[in-house]
């Protein structure tokens, strides 16, 4: 009997985290027929592999120089023999229903994916996690692109010959934009969909991950800039003018304190901030009732426009150079 759905979980030194996803994914409520798990690691040192095969998954173990979670992600599509396809990252807790409440979402042709809520599972470990979790969390509806976690039809990724390899992030949207261009459809659902552990504990952990978007803006934009459907240019834009008056203010505040020798310029700089900051904290508070939360939230989304500019940079600086750069990770094994 043919699977109903092939799971593909990407995974790089994930450990007894990747177990925890793998119990998940044979947890899975009945999708109509078998389900085909597929495991692809990428060069891990840790034993990833023994915890992949004691499941029975399918094992595909990809070493390129330059690793990628789209290379994964194509390593498992590739060989998977069902008419779905579910990624997952090996971070990840899949809910046991969300397969099952999706596939009546798929009798529209057009609709190529689906992808549900991610909510982080340790936000009690750090404030990064706490904050992050509400990154994860925007309106449902038709949206423009998913993350890594997603059910698609496989005949889709084979329309558009699956994620770009040569992006070190990104390559979720970049692939959804060449979707969209073709008139599918992704859909984002309001319904549980994995729990994501990000293991984030140290501020420049942060610092690394928000400079991995920055580089994903600056390099995916730049491929569709010109186009009949730009895409992430007002992100780049945006983020661009907010790096720098947010550094500006900075050292207004700084030297204006210095050359005045007092601390009214710094005073009206932090107050500023502090009501930017409360008005972003505002604005999402639709996503939860937790004061101190929301504003932390609110600074973050301030303070992140530093290093996501970096990352636009960086990706400047070896565009010009001609360097190809290395995924950037922020989590290192048994982290």
């Amino acid at each position: 009997m043919n699977p109903a759905v092939s799971v593909v979980v990407i995974g790089r030194n994930e450990g007894l985290r990747l177990k925890r996803c793998l119990e998940s994914v044979r947890a899975m409520q009945d999708p109509g027929g078998p389900v085909e798990l597929i495991y692809v690691d990428s060069a891990s040192t840790d034993n990833s592999i023994e915890i992949a095969r004691s499941f029975d998954a399918r094992i595909v173990e990809v070493k390129p120089v330059r690793p990628t979670a789209a290379l994964g992600r194509n390593a498992g599509w590739e060989i998977a023999t069902a008419p779905l396809v579910l990624f997952l990252d090996g971070d990840t807790i899949l809910d046991p229903g969300f397969v099952v409440s999706c596939l009546p979402d798929f009798a529209d042709p057009a609709v190529v994916a689906v992808c549900g809520n991610r909510r982080e599972i340790n936000t009690g470990a750090s404030w990064y996690n706490r904050i992050l979790d509400l990154d994860w969390i925007y309106p449902a509806g038709f949206t423009d692109y998913c993350g890594g976690d997603v059910l698609f039809r496989r005949s889709a990724l084979r329309d558009v010959n699956g994620y770009d390899e040569n992006l070190i992030a990104g390559e979720e949207p970049e692939m959804c934009r060449r979707l969209r261009g073709k008139g599918c459809k992704i859909l984002h659902v309001d319904r549980p969909m994995t729990g994501h552990d990000l293991a984030m504990t140290r501020f420049a952990q942060y610092w690394k991950r928000a400079t991995r978007t920055g580089y994903a803006y600056a390099e995916v934009s730049a491929r569709f800039r010109g186009s009949g459907l730009p895409f992430w240019e007002d992100e780049v834009t945006r983020n661009k003018s907010r790096a720098r008056q947010l550094l500006s203010m900075v050292a207004f505040g700084v030297i204006g304190s210095a050359l005045l020798r007092n601390l009214y310029p710094a005073a009206f700089v932090v107050a500023l901030l502090t009501l930017l900051s409360l008005r972003s904290a505002w604005k999402a508070s639709w996503k939860t009732k937790d004061i101190p939360t929301l504003l932390v939230y609110g600074f973050h989304s301030h303070f992140q426009q530093i290093p996501i500019y970096l990352g636009q940079l960086q990706y400047l600086e070896d565009k010009k150079e001609g360097r190809v750069r290395g995924l950037i990770e922020y989590k290192k094994a048994d982290e």
